[in-house]
């Protein structure tokens, strides 16, 4: 059992965690994440670690409820008990000196690029943060990111913070500027990944994109996590979950991480009807 010793709105349906699991904050790293399950009926999903206290023996895991068990983590509060969490995963993100980096994020994305923010500010590199969002009240991490960055661009589709448009129009514009890129690392929705391996293709900027797929397992048995990166295959949980963008086929990505969607509708169509609603209620 691992306890929630603290719970907190980050954003907008987006609540961080610090769970107690001394052994996993022990060993994690940039890029890295969990499977988690809550009880014994429960899914098994993988989160990313967003950040880490190896004195304390904590981990931090943002979460936004959008499906079935995120929905039910966020009825959790300080105090309850989680079942399992099995970690950290996936191979750490290779972060060294390159020079200028951009780090952009999307969404529940900027929770995952926090830690590398850092490493990449911790190794010297000139680090330039781009946060992309629905609006202002889906903003978080803006102080904490900035501690370790030389800038930090925001934008939001409907201009309520920053710039109106998109994460990409940003990138755009630091190209324009003349802004010499030696690396960028992307996370967020899958689009907004491949928009931007589609800019950096063409300036011939190296790009690392980290991929959440559907996972069952997180050990590499159930292939459901599996990807075609360049002319092979490889399975998010134990190959990545970080690869080159340039050689991420997104299109089948985009098709496997819909596969359960009919599924996901039904599982809330279900919650609804088992507590009462009829169509016109919102958890």
């Amino acid at each position: 059992m691992f306890k929630i010793l603290e719970k907190d709105a980050a954003a907008h349906n987006v609540w961080r965690y610090v769970i107690a699991a001394p052994d996993v904050a022990k060993k994690a790293q940039p890029g890295q994440f969990v499977v988690l399950r809550l009880h014994e009926r429960g899914e098994r999903i993988p989160i990313s670690i967003s950040d880490w206290d190896r004195e304390a023996g904590t981990i931090t895991l943002i979460v936004q409820a959008v499906g079935h068990t995120t929905r039910q983590l966020a009825e959790m509060n300080a105090g309850d008990q989680i079942l399992d969490l099995l970690g950290p995963l996936g191979k750490p993100a290779v972060i060294e000196p390159v020079g200028t980096v951009a780090c952009i994020a999307g969404g529940v994305g900027t929770a995952i690029i926090y830690p590398e923010v850092r490493r990449h500010w911790e190794v010297g590199n000139r680090v330039l943060t781009l946060i992309g969002a629905r609006s202002r009240e889906h903003l978080f991490y803006q102080e904490e990111l900035a501690a370790f960055s030389d800038r930090v661009l925001v934008a939001t589709d409907d201009g309520s913070y920053g710039s109106q448009g998109l994460v990409t129009d940003l990138l755009h514009q630091l190209i324009a500027d003349g802004t010499q890129l030696h690396q960028v690392a992307a996370v967020g929705p899958i689009p907004m990944m491949k928009a931007v391996s589609e800019i950096t293709k063409e300036h011939g900027i190296k790009t690392i994109v980290s991929l959440n797929p559907v996972m069952v397992d997180g050990t590499g048995m159930c292939g459901a996590c599996r990807v075609r990166v360049g002319d092979e295959i490889k399975f998010c949980c134990t190959d990545g979950p970080e690869f080159d963008a340039h050689q991420v086929d997104f299109a089948s990505l985009l098709r496997r991480s819909q596969i359960y969607a009919r599924s996901e509708v039904d599982s809330n169509s279900a919650e609804m009807v088992e507590a009462g609603c009829d169509g016109q209620c919102h958890k």
